[in-house]
């Protein structure tokens, strides 16, 4: 077993510092140290990115009825960073009809992630306000 440490840069965006974050992680991919954290959301972003990055999806879909004819709509939580362009690519395909309401659900559960992708406006039916 060796005792090399490999380092890891990232741009915190827990805050609006935006502190330059250095991990070092060992042989077996256990966190060794964390540096450049100016306060504990760094720490935790600088873990979270390291291990399991994370991603909220923002897009629009198709919606028929509606006075434009795309829906703004983001996850409701977010998912694996590698899983966003699958995404992005399910969602092309996903159509509601007006009317809609801030917050209302879009889909369920995107790509078996447990996360659902909601809108972020309301979308009035044509003809009403």
């Amino acid at each position: 077993m060796s005792d090399e440490t490999a380092t890891a840069t990232y741009l915190c965006i827990g805050c609006p510092l935006g502190c330059r974050l250095e991990v070092d992680e060992d042989d077996a991919g256990d966190i060794v140290e964390i540096r450049g954290a100016s306060c504990r959301k760094g720490d935790r972003y600088a873990e979270q990115e390291h291990s399991d990055p994370r991603r909220t999806v923002t897009t629009t879909v198709a919606i028929d009825g509606a006075r434009w004819p795309r829906l703004p709509v983001k996850t409701a939580g977010e998912i694996p960073r590698d899983r966003v362009r699958d995404a992005a690519a399910a969602l092309v395909s996903v159509r509601v009809h007006a009317p809609v309401r801030l917050g209302d659900v879009v889909l369920d559960d995107l790509l078996d992630t447990g996360v659902a992708v909601v809108a972020t406006r309301d979308m009035p039916a044509v003809g009403t306000s």
